[in-house]
């Protein structure tokens, strides 16, 4: 548990401490959007891998859950980015979405469909990239949240068994 917890520490420092307001010309733009198409593609691999695994009647061994917690919020992290990049990057596209913790507030808000409205997607972009976050949320976050909860349940079944 506590692994979990220094890494997710671990996940959003470096979210803070990533150097991102420099040159923002083209190459800028693209390797930006390279690197969050690659975090996206990861974090659905992750927990591609691990369902796969838990469905071949391996998640009471081989998952490791605070792996799966920590992608769970690389995912939220790599959309934060993505939704920092977008409003920095296209004016008008996000509204009140000015920091890194509005930007955080706003994939975590996304998330748990709260959606409190004082931070939104504006113009195109920024409303096609919510709804591919929307999907991967509900799709992804929510596949590896289940697990998380599945293998939990199978380990402390095992555990009462044991005792």
């Amino acid at each position: 548990m506590w692994r979990a917890v220094r890494n997710v520490v671990l996940v959003v420092a470096v979210y803070y401490l990533l150097p991102l307001d420099v040159q923002q010309g083209p190459w800028a733009v693209g390797l930006r959007v390279l690197g969050v198409v690659v975090g996206i593609v990861l974090v659905a691999w992750g927990v591609w891998a691990a369902t796969v695994r838990e469905a071949a009647g391996e998640a009471d061994q081989g998952i490791r859950l605070d792996l799966l917690i920590v992608v769970s919020v690389v995912g939220v992290v790599v959309f934060a980015l993505a939704d920092y990049f977008v409003a920095h990057w296209g004016n008008g596209e996000f509204v009140g979405l000015i920091t890194r913790t509005d930007a955080l507030y706003f994939a975590v808000s996304t998330l748990v469909t709260v959606g409190f409205g004082d931070v939104h997607a504006e113009g195109q972009i920024g409303r096609g990239l919510v709804m591919i976050q929307m999907v991967f949320n509900v799709v992804v976050l929510a596949a590896a949240f289940s697990l998380l909860r599945h293998v939990a349940g199978i380990r402390r079944r095992k555990r009462a068994q044991e005792e």
